[in-house]
């Protein structure tokens, strides 16, 4: 059975850092599958965050997170984790791992998802 763990989440000050990660079982990293890291802030949509290819040679990050989020995979962990740095109030909501065929930000390309972790980032 395929699953997503996600783990990490949690209350920090603005500025502060959060490491997220994402366990997978039921299947395999090496080299096929894709994951992508997504956010639900409370009364909008799921946006995508960040994602990388099954080879970890392509990642992606939207503008409002560049410099900031780090993505990574260890595949003989089975685990991708993304690395939050300098947090503000409005990266708080939560946050969802997804497994895919493609690191893209829309969420077609995705088809298993964790439950998701709550990251809040207040004063």
């Amino acid at each position: 059975q395929v699953q997503l763990v996600e783990s990490g989440g949690g209350l920090v000050q603005p500025g502060g850092s959060l490491r997220l990660s994402c366990a997978a079982s039921g299947f395999t990293l090496n080299n096929y599958y894709a994951i992508g890291w997504f956010r639900q802030a409370p009364g909008k949509e799921r946006e995508g965050v960040s994602c990388i290819s099954s080879n970890g040679g392509t990642t992606y990050y939207p503008d409002s997170v560049k410099g900031r989020f780090t993505i990574s995979r260890d595949n003989a962990k089975n685990t991708v984790y993304l690395q939050m740095n300098s947090l503000r109030p409005e990266d708080t909501g939560v946050y969802y791992c997804a497994r895919g065929t493609v690191c893209n930000r829309r969420q077609y390309w995705y088809d298993h998802w964790g439950q998701g972790t709550q990251v809040t980032v207040s004063s």
